[in-house]
């Protein structure tokens, strides 16, 4: 019988960063543009928490009933060890997705209604990421979907249901915000190449071996910072953002000397805390106009 704390395990706390970071980050533009919505920002806030606690439901739930999860590392599988029942983990996930959409729902109503179908795809890409009969998730697609949806979409929508507008500096944020997204997916998934590729899942580390993997984190961890220094021209504190450097450092080092099974979820949380510092500061950098 799963206690509570299997479950929140199970929601994966660590993976957070990547839904909070992208909204704070959307709301920091619309400070800078002086069109924060604070109810917007919130209903988007929660409907990014609801879908990737869903989307780590949904993948415990695929994962296990394939049976890709019975040997591994990292935080704990509620169907893969047996814990909780598939149905219930099933049950978890929908009742997410149903609880972001009755928030896009709201939101969608007071903004837009494109913001449905962009909710639409979003639940469609957090489902079959392991679901249905060709995840593309097995496919090396994961990287692409994370840097849309928890980059792109995540960030530049946030600025949308505030500002009325996509703004190219939201679009501009986006990328940074991105690549660290990516960079959380990166970790997880090179701790996993031995038993994803043991079991048919081809993650985009199993197909590009480990060594190359260890290269893509890196990249991933620094080439934010990149971003936010071009961004220094139009909002010059973003340079604030290169405060963060040093909480890079720390997993990378990690990463490229090799770390594998606890090695890398230590990683994986220096991650999270890399990807929440750097989002806190881009965000007084984009907020504050000079």
């Amino acid at each position: 019988m799963a206690a509570v704390r299997d479950w929140v395990a199970g929601a994966r706390p660590r993976t957070l960063p990547a839904a909070i970071v992208p909204v704070v980050v959307g709301s920091g533009v619309a400070i800078g543009y002086g069109r924060l919505e604070p109810w917007h920002a919130i209903l988007a806030l929660f409907v990014a928490l609801a879908l990737q606690v869903g989307v780590n439901y949904a993948n415990d739930y695929s994962d296990g009933v394939r049976g890709t999860d019975e040997r591994r590392v990292g935080p704990v599988r509620l169907v893969g060890s047996g814990l909780v029942p598939p149905r219930r983990v099933l049950a978890a996930a929908l009742g997410c997705f149903a609880a972001a959409c009755v928030a896009g729902l709201v939101l969608a109503i007071v903004t837009s209604w494109w913001l449905i179908p962009l909710g639409a795809a979003a639940v469609a890409a957090a489902w079959f990421y392991t679901g249905g009969d060709r995840p593309y998730g097995y496919r090396a697609l994961g990287e692409v979907s994370v840097f849309l949806f928890f980059g792109l979409a995540a960030v530049a929508g946030t600025a949308y249901v505030q500002m009325d507008r996509v703004a190219w500096l939201a679009l501009a944020a986006a990328v940074p915000i991105g690549l660290l997204a990516c960079a959380l997916l990166v970790i997880n998934n090179l701790r996993d190449i031995p038993t994803d590729a043991a079991t048919g899942k081809r993650t985009l580390a199993v197909v590009a071996g480990d060594q190359r993997t260890r290269l893509l984190y890196a990249a991933c961890a620094l080439l934010p910072f990149a971003a936010a220094a071009a961004m220094a021209p139009v909002r010059p504190l973003a340079l604030l953002a290169l405060a963060a450097v040093p909480l890079a450092l720390a997993p990378i080092r990690l990463v490229r000397a090799g770390a594998s099974g606890p090695g890398l979820i230590t990683a994986l949380g220096q991650t999270g805390r890399l990807q929440l510092a750097f989002g806190a500061l881009l965000t007084v950098g984009l907020a504050i106009r000079l």
